[in-house]
């Protein structure tokens, strides 16, 4: 079967083919097909279902050059795995919108699916629960929200925490304050914060509050309102934490909390607050829980498949520990 797509331009035919023709190299291998050039259209020839794959995977790549985006080998597989289960038009949801801009003027998008499910929640509902693996973008795109709502004055201020649990380190043998011990868990929301509103802003807003950094632990007490506040690392807050936070909201405050239940650093035999809430809240109203997968990885593609390892690793352990339970 022969498949054409008309790109319309020598230009966007480039942007489509990329750098010695490696995007259109790398569709032809993935999908079994052979790829040829013929004016400003890519032809594909092969089996009727490879090459149907491999034209969506083309006018997924189109759409991105149309929006202005560049294509990664990321995101180039990303749209080969969404065409093989029939999703290829999902890309062009994806490309649309805005979620914030940097300091620098770079617009920050979704790059899968279940990011823009993540940020359609958020948008949609007083407190999220966003669970998923490393490189996702749950915290990124949470303080992308956050600041989105700052700069739009829906919010006072942004108030970000994490439960400051021990990963191998002791604490107590850090130099400094408790402040000081604790800033290196909080680090990457101070560089999330910085990439936003650029660091003299930050420092700025910093000093005057309306940015607050802190530990879980500095929430007991109060009633955030008209803030966005954000718990990082939530697999890590115990049942009990968890409550003191939840129950902190406000007038006019939104709650976003994430984490990965696959990597609680809590003592043996604690129970994850965060895997306890999302079992208890899920069905509330206004609540919204979305689960992001190693498909919404959007690092070096290399994390998705240690992220797969140790999943069925996991899995393995899982199914083991159930058969020495039947046999007793």
């Amino acid at each position: 079967m022969i498949q054409t797509v008309e790109t319309g331009s020598l230009e966007r035919l480039g942007k489509v083919l990329g750098v010695f023709d490696a995007n259109l190299d790398t569709v032809a291998r993935e999908t079994g097909v052979s790829a040829r050039v013929e004016g400003t259209s890519i032809v594909l020839e092969g089996e009727e279902e490879a090459a149907t794959v491999a034209a969506e995977v083309i006018k997924s790549l189109l759409r991105t050059v149309e929006a202005g985006e560049e294509i990664d080998k990321t995101r180039l597989l990303y749209c080969i795995e969404l065409a093989r289960e029939g999703h290829a038009s999902d890309i062009e949801g994806i490309m649309t919108g805005v979620v914030a801009v940097t300091s620098r003027g770079k617009p920050v998008k979704c790059k899968t699916v279940g990011q823009k499910a993540y940020v359609d929640a958020v948008r949609s509902h007083t407190v999220t629960f966003g669970l998923g693996p490393a490189g996702t973008g749950k915290t990124y795109l949470a303080v992308c929200l956050a600041a989105a709502a700052y700069k739009g004055k829906e919010v006072e201020k942004i108030i970000l925490t994490r439960p400051a649990v021990e990963a191998g380190e002791k604490l107590g043998f850090l130099p400094g304050d408790l402040q000081t011990k604790v800033d290196p868990y909080l680090r990457p929301l101070y560089d999330a914060l910085r990439d936003l509103f650029g660091p003299e802003t930050y420092a700025k807003l910093m000093e005057k509050g309306n940015i607050e950094v802190a530990p879980l632990a500095y929430m007991r007490g109060r009633t955030l309102s008209d803030a966005f506040v954000i718990l990082d690392e939530a697999q890590n807050a115990t049942r009990e934490q968890m409550k003191m936070f939840l129950t902190r909201l406000g007038e006019g405050s939104r709650m976003v909390v994430t984490g990965d239940l696959t990597q609680t650093d809590l003592p043996e035999g604690k129970t994850s607050g965060l895997r306890h809430a999302v079992k208890i809240l899920e069905n509330v109203e206004d609540i919204g829980v979305v689960r992001l997968t190693e498909k919404d990885v959007v690092r070096h593609p290399l994390v998705s498949k240690i992220v797969r390892a140790y999943e069925a690793d996991e899995n393995r352990k899982s199914e083991e520990k159930r058969k020495k339970g039947e046999k007793k």
